[in-house]
């Protein structure tokens, strides 16, 4: 099971440098992160998007601390995990989701931090109203 030392679900900015340092360890020698920013496209938009804007079920906080806990269950050594989540209106360019994961070697960090993103977009319990140039929008769900 990981550390974490960070699972937040929020509307404030998302803070890389914030991950970085709650995943700060003498012992551990690999750091990752993965940073999901709202893009300009999509490949269901008719038009260029202009903004997401993300919804949470009020258990989602404790579900992303649950993903975090397990993510890479597998691998060798357990991880520090910090990991948030933004909701509210997001412009492009925006973080939505920030990640930093530290382990003791560069294997684990890595598997820890993908495991970590690829369950949140399956099983985050967080949805998005993609918004496009022209005004119209779309709803996505847990793994869209």
């Amino acid at each position: 099971m990981n550390d974490v030392r960070i699972a937040a679900v929020s509307e404030a900015r998302l803070d890389l440098d914030a991950h970085l340092a709650a995943v700060e360890d003498p012992r551990l020698g690999a750091v990752t992160t993965f940073v999901g920013r709202v893009r300009d496209n999509d490949p269901d938009a008719e038009t260029p998007v202009v903004g997401l804007e993300y919804s949470a079920h009020p258990d989602a906080e404790a579900a992303l601390r649950r993903i975090a806990q397990e993510a890479g269950a597998g691998a060798e050594a357990p991880a520090v995990v910090a990991v948030s989540h933004r909701i509210g209106r997001l412009d492009v360019g925006d973080a939505a989701v920030v990640i930093a994961v530290a382990s003791e070697h560069r294997a684990e960090a890595f598997e820890v931090c993908r495991a970590v993103i690829e369950a949140i977009k399956a099983d985050l319990p967080v949805w998005k109203r993609q918004l496009e140039v022209d005004g119209t929008s779309s709803w996505k769900g847990i793994g869209g």
